[in-house]
Formats: C-alpha cells, structure tokens, sequence
C-alpha cells in the first residue's frame, strides 16, 4: 500500500486513486511523518460482512525498519469522528484532469514497544496453565468469574501470610529452645496423651478396687442423687427386661448386668445405680453436640447433668454462641469411666468385646484404652446367637498391675524421630 503525505502534514493518505486498495488517513500518535516511502502498511478487515456492527471495522498496521504501529477504527483506542459522519476524500488526477472521489476512515497509529512485546512473549512461554485463564479471566470474564478470581487470590494471599508467621514463629522458637528439646518435649506429651482422659490410678492400692477409687467416679453427693432414677433397674423383672431387649432400648451390657442383679437390698441398690450412670454416659457419649442445659433431658438428675457438661465436654464459640461440645478426646475419657464403672459392677473382669459393641469403637481403639489403664487382657470363647461361639476380649483388673503401654500410634512416632 502506497503512501502519501498530506498538504497538512497531520494525515497521512494510505491507498492508490485507482480504486483497487482502500483509502484511509492515518495520523500518527508520536509526531509527523518525516519519509512515507520507508512505510508499510497492511489493512485487515472483519471477515463477518453479515453483522452491520463489525463488517466495517478495519485494523491498520503500520511498520518501518525500526518501529511498528497499529490502529483501529472501532473500539476504546479508535477515533470517535468515525461514528460521528463520513468522510469523502476528494484527488484530482493528473492524467484524466478529473476530480476523484473517495470514501475514508480515519485511524490513529499508536507506537508498539517491541520491549513490551518481547515481555509478554517471555511471560506467555513462562506461564502457567492456571495464570494464562486467569489473565484471559481479567480480560473477557464475566463478572461473577472476575469476583471468584479476587476471592481466590484474597485466600492465595491469606494463606501465604499465615504461612510466613507460622513458620517465622517456628524458627523463633526452634532457636530459643533447640530442636533437641522440642523433641523431648513432644515425645513426653505424647506419653501423657491416655493419661489426660483417665481417672486418678493408685498404683500403691492393695486390692483392686483401690486401684481406680469408687468416689472419683461419683461423689457421695452425686451417688445420692442416683436412687430416684435407678429405681426402675432396682425393680427391674424378667418380663421388663425382654422389652428392652425387643425394643432395642438399652445397649447389651447394661440388659446382661441387669440379668445378673444381685438379691441383697444393699448390694442390688448400689448395682443398679452403677448400671443406670453407666447407662447414661454411653448415651451421653453418642451424641456429638449438647444443645440443650438439660443434656439427656427431665429424668437426668441436676447434680447429674452439671457433672456431664462440666467433666465431658469442652466450650466452644460458634455463630455468636457458646456450645457444649463432647470432642474426640472427651469420647475417650467417657470410655474410660464407662470401663471403670463396667468393672466395678463385675467384680474387676469385662467382657471388652461387648463394651466395645456399645460405645460403636474398633477394636483396636478399645485396646489401646484398656492397655492404657492396664488391665490383662485375654480371650474367651462365648456362646452367642443359634448356638455359635466367637472369641471376646476379656480384660481384667488385677495386682501386681502391668506396665502401662503406649499406642501404636506413639510408637510410630517414635520411630519417625
């Protein structure tokens, strides 16, 4: 495309008069066109010739040995003139001395940095997958897709920066105490773990019920307070019992104590207090949240209720309000009370296979609790439904006590460090 300077010196001619290539001016953004004959100029158009909105717009490109341009007649960067009227170029020829009539555009050429060019060629090669959407995102998204990419690159930040303290926090304290004491540490929590959820254990006690005293169970002001709602187990008969059974009401331990309930007045009425608290915490123990103050409702003695909330459950803060969660670990130590109630009431020797049933725990888990109260564990053949046998674990509280074993789980520890 042949070019041509203007009397005006401000617009450049771009075209030939005989019609066969298109005419626009073009004005050049940095300044005035000192030697037109060192351009080239290419003309694109939109190939939709259907569409009244785009069969019109034209994108010239402009190049010489050291500089490159580009215009447009549509767009944000285009001429607003264009819309506004058209325009007619008139040429007068020299050969046939008549005046020749063209219709034009007008473009603006803007200066393209080939440094920026260059950049944008490396950060494209560099680039990944998921920066490439995200900047096509930023350019053509829609709102909703431009709102997600912010979030996203909110929590991005979010996330680096608490990583950053955690791991400045890491390194101030790494330095102060050493990571030989760190280790120490840990390993001596970890020894600690079964012990938080477990009752006072009296390792001097000369009979097994002093191993694991009655009164850390319940006070005596707590023990009192159990004769009302014990009473229907203290009066508890045979055909009550069966509806338990067929209405699934009970767990199987507490319906096999209350098959087994002593005859003396005495020893009966403490059994069936024992099996009713018993009762209560494997209820208890079900349930993942207490929502109400009343945790297993009207029938739950005040003195009762207070002692669950407080002993086995933990506060925490939620929607603007305090709640009574029973945690992993507080499941662990209702286990553990339950065991310790279960032995009182058996004479210091369990089925923990059947308890196991009830608390809905495997098998292994109820290992490593009664290993860490350090009951003797052994096996049993015990008749079961249509006449079969399996094998339960039994566990026993006897003296002298074994020495407490860690988990599995610890000695793995271990072994990493």
């Amino acid at each position: 495309m042949a070019a041509e300077v203007l009397p005006s010196a401000r617009w450049q001619y771009c075209g030939a008069p005989d019609g066969s290539q298109r005419a626009v001016l073009v004005q050049f953004s940095n300044g005035k066109l000192q030697s037109p004959g060192n351009m080239r100029f290419t003309l694109y158009e939109n190939k939709d010739s259907t569409n009244p909105r785009k069969r019109n717009q034209r994108i010239l490109a402009a190049e010489t040995d050291r500089l490159s341009y580009v215009g447009n007649n549509f767009g944000t960067g285009a001429l607003k003139c264009n819309t506004l009227c058209s325009y007619i170029l008139n040429i007068h020829s020299v050969h046939s001395c008549l005046p020749i009539d063209f219709s034009f555009s007008l473009f603006l050429c803007v200066l393209i940095d080939v440094s920026v060019e260059s950049e944008l060629a490396l950060d494209s090669q560099t680039k990944t997958y998921r920066e490439k959407m995200d900047s096509c995102i930023e350019a053509f998204g829609t709102t909703k897709q431009k709102r997600a990419l912010n979030a996203r690159r909110m929590n991005r930040v979010g996330n680096e920066s608490l990583n950053q303290a955690v791991a400045k926090a890491a390194e101030t304290i790494i330095d102060t105490k050493g990571v030989t004491a760190l280790v120490s540490d840990a390993i001596h929590n970890d020894l600690q773990d079964d012990s938080l959820y477990l009752p006072p254990c009296y390792d001097d006690a000369t009979k097994p019920e002093d191993v694991y005293k009655f009164e850390d169970l319940l006070s005596p002001a707590e023990y009192e307070a159990l004769q009302s709602p014990s009473e229907a187990f203290r009066n508890v008969t045979s055909e009550e019992i069966l509806k338990m059974i067929e209405e699934n009401s009970h767990c199987t331990f507490v319906i096999e104590a209350l098959k087994s309930l002593p005859s003396d007045v005495e020893s009966r009425d403490r059994q069936a207090r024992c099996i009713w608290f018993l009762d209560t915490l494997i209820k208890f123990r079900a349930q993942r949240v207490v929502k109400r103050k009343s945790a297993l409702g009207p029938g739950v003695p005040h003195i009762i209720n207070t002692k669950l909330l407080k002993h086995f459950t933990c506060l925490t803060y939620n929607n603007g309000r305090l709640r009574n969660l029973i945690s992993d670990s507080m499941k662990a130590k209702i286990t553990a009370y339950v065991i310790i109630l279960a032995l009182h009431i058996h004479d210091f020797q369990i089925d923990l296979t059947m308890l196991q049933g009830d608390l809905k725990l495997s098998e292994k888990r109820m290992m490593e609790i009664a290993k860490a109260m350090r009951l003797k564990i052994s096996k049993r053949r015990v008749s079961v439904a249509a006449g079969s046998e399996e094998d339960h674990k039994l566990g026993t509280l006897s003296l002298p006590l074994p020495p407490a074993q860690t988990s599995d789980r610890l000695a793995k520890r271990r072994k990493i460090t």
